[in-house]
């Protein structure tokens, strides 16, 4: 099923200061049962690895500009992988996968209940390749960037969102039909939620 769905372009004019988001940033796991827009998506994605058009850099720092992410995407109307090159959504499978990703999760309830999950996976050999055994910690390091960009993104946007690093890696591979050569690093569960 391969359908490319063009993403807006990206606001670079937030609603809210860099400082505030970061004041009132904090995890929320108590969703409501609303998705989020293509627009809001698209936002989040470009905030975690986005590009400038015929720009090589992304908004995230990466060693030696490397890019060892790889941005995966769930909500109930399927899972997709972001192309940050042509800032696009590759549209894989149409099935809502977030019960099977709540079991990968441990039971985390709330990974189902979320509108989207945000999964980061990395190649580490485009880092390794470069940096050696070193390059293992470049690469957590540099999901920790992108995540803490969708955090604060989600804040601008009025919505909530939790990290979530307790998941079964192999479980989490086999939910999203990993190819061998990505290894999922973290999520981040997204959506309207409770105030």
């Amino acid at each position: 099923m391969s359908e490319i769905i063009a993403l807006a372009e990206p606001n670079k004019d937030g609603l809210i200061s860099l400082e505030k988001a970061i004041a009132v940033r904090r995890s929320r796991r108590k969703f409501l049962p609303q998705p989020l827009t293509l627009e809001q998506i698209g936002q989040l994605c470009w905030a975690a690895q986005g590009q400038e058009q015929g720009a090589r850099y992304r908004t995230t720092p990466s060693a030696g500009a490397t890019y060892p992410l790889e941005l995966f995407v769930l909500t109930a109307d399927g899972l997709f992988h972001y192309l940050s090159a042509e800032h696009a959504l590759e549209k894989l499978t149409d099935k809502d996968l977030r019960s099977e990703l709540t079991a990968a999760a441990w039971g985390q309830g709330f990974v189902e209940d979320a509108a989207a999950m945000f999964i980061f996976t990395a190649e580490f050999t485009r880092t390794t390749n470069h940096y050696g055994k070193r390059g293992v910690r470049y690469v957590y390091m540099e999901a920790g960037h992108a995540a803490q960009n969708i955090h604060l993104q989600v804040e601008s946007l009025g919505l909530g969102s939790v990290a979530v690093g307790a998941f079964d890696d192999s479980a989490v591979s086999e939910v999203l039909s990993l190819p061998e050569n990505l290894e999922p690093v973290y999520m981040v569960a997204i959506g309207y939620y409770r105030k």
